[in-house]
């Protein structure tokens, strides 16, 4: 199996440059205007398209479901099926088609929409996240079929979502109208990392997430800052004012009610940090105690955007209102929900002067503790381990996939493993995204070994 896995690295590496060429971004057209739905339906296309030419499954479709809190349509997906036979296993295989916007486009040292290799790794959205999650999937079936042939008995169910950067707003209405499609009894969620670029992780557990715009006024109208400067309150001093008590003077949050987990974290240093980070001399960590501790186990909060008057167009104006989003990550064992009552109460108790409070666009993701004392657990670090050459580390996540709640929902009976293509240095999201090539490699062949073995399981 490891050497027909090998086989198909080129070809699954072509392939994920072709789907990066598609600019497949699924931010809702009508808050960011400019990104085109097309696109995400081009990359639906072409993933069925590389999905048809397995030939090994019963059906292979594109399918959207309905927003239930718009009616509006979702992304488009594709979904594929192979019925399980002879009493074996069904397996699950998730990745996203869809990508994060590019940002500053001139902090990229090559086109984001251009694959490049340099040095090792493939440089372009969605290289790493996550893209290359589908073709490590496409590529460990290929080599499945051609170790064992195209008339095997693991059942394999396909889901590549076209919306999780944007929120999955239709996720759970896709699983509720496809879940006899879907269901499975290993669910393989190809959307996380690894500890580094030769050490694969499982990921045993993740923050949840709670994103919502908080609005900021103290005035009707704006006033001059001369005429009345140093008696009226303007936006951003109340924004300012009330922000900085969501943190103590370490940078660790100091909002009552949002939980911490217990639980050991392996050794990590800050000069990793540093370098993963992009954390510069000088410039130093926040928060207290382990340092993966902050990152895995304890919540964040983070401004990730503010709407009020830029630098450019500046002028002497106390200004009337000033709105920002606000990310918080939720420690594993805490409901998102109950977080967010924690940080609303935390915040109307301490509005400066009388500032009005809106809060608006509430998104909620719970996050997620695996069980890990099942027989796919077990084959999964085993595959690894031979895969990569290393044995793996359980590691937690300090991002979210809040969609993985909905998964434990519908299908509690299945077994879920989140692993993942990505090293610490890939830079999901951000300028300069990329594929270190040798962990690709690994995690194809990994997974080609885990299907394998589950295709041989009694």
């Amino acid at each position: 199996m490891r050497e027909a896995a090998l086989t198909q690295v080129p070809a699954a590496l072509a392939d994920l440059g072709s789907l990066v060429r598609i600019p497949s971004i699924a931010f809702p057209s009508i808050a960011f205007p400019g990104f085109d739905r097309a696109e995400v339906q081009r990359s639906a296309e072409a993933v069925k398209a590389i999905v048809d030419d397995l030939g090994i499954f019963e059906r292979v479709e594109i399918r959207t479901a309905v927003i239930p809190e718009t009616g509006e349509e979702g992304m488009p997906a594709v979904l594929a099926t192979r019925p399980a036979r002879n009493g074996r296993p069904t397996i699950l295989l998730y990745a996203h088609h869809d990508v994060q916007p590019v940002g500053d486009e001139s902090l990229w040292e090559s086109p984001p929409f251009e694959p490049t290799l340099r040095n090792g790794r493939i440089y372009g959205r969605g290289a790493a996240d996550d893209k290359a999650g589908i073709m490590a999937h496409i590529g460990a079936l290929r080599a499945l079929v051609e170790s064992v042939g195209p008339d095997f008995d693991l059942g394999v169910n396909l889901f590549f979502e076209g919306e999780e950067e944007a929120g999955s707003a239709s996720f759970a209405q896709f699983l509720s109208d496809n879940a006899d499609a879907l269901r499975a009894d290993v669910i393989v969620v190809a959307d996380s990392g690894n500890w580094d670029s030769e050490t694969p992780a499982l990921t045993v557990s993740l923050r949840g997430n709670v994103r919502f715009t908080l609005d900021i006024e103290t005035l009707e109208h704006a006033s001059h800052s001369g005429m009345f400067g140093g008696a009226v309150p303007d936006a951003m001093l109340a924004a300012v004012t009330l922000l900085a008590t969501l943190w103590d003077g370490d940078g660790a949050v100091a909002v009552d009610g949002l939980e911490s987990r217990d639980a050991e974290t392996p050794p990590y240093s800050e000069e990793t940090l540093r370098s993963e980070a992009g954390l510069p001399e000088g410039v130093s960590p926040i928060g207290r105690d382990e340092i993966l501790s902050r990152i895995w186990n304890k919540p964040s909060i983070t401004i990730t955007g503010i709407d009020a008057p830029s630098v450019r167009n500046a002028s002497n104006t106390l200004s009337p209102k000033v709105s920002v989003v606000l990310s918080t990550r939720v420690a594993p064992g805490q409901a998102a929900a109950d977080a967010f009552a924690a940080i609303e109460a935390h915040l109307r108790s301490r509005a400066p002067f009388g500032a009005r409070l809106t809060f608006r666009d509430v998104d909620f993701g719970n996050p997620f503790l695996v069980d890990t004392s099942g027989p796919a657990v077990e084959a999964a670090r085993a595959a690894l381990e031979s895969g990569y050459g290393r044995t793996p580390i359980d590691i937690g996540v300090g991002g979210s996939i809040p969609f993985i709640a909905d998964l434990v929902r519908e299908f509690p009976g299945a077994e879920i493993l989140v692993t993942g293509v990505e090293d610490p240095h890939a830079r999901a999201h951000s300028p300069n995204e990329s594929l270190h090539v040798e962990t690709f490699r690994n995690a194809l062949v990994s997974e080609a070994l885990l299907l394998a073995a589950l295709d041989a399981s009694d």
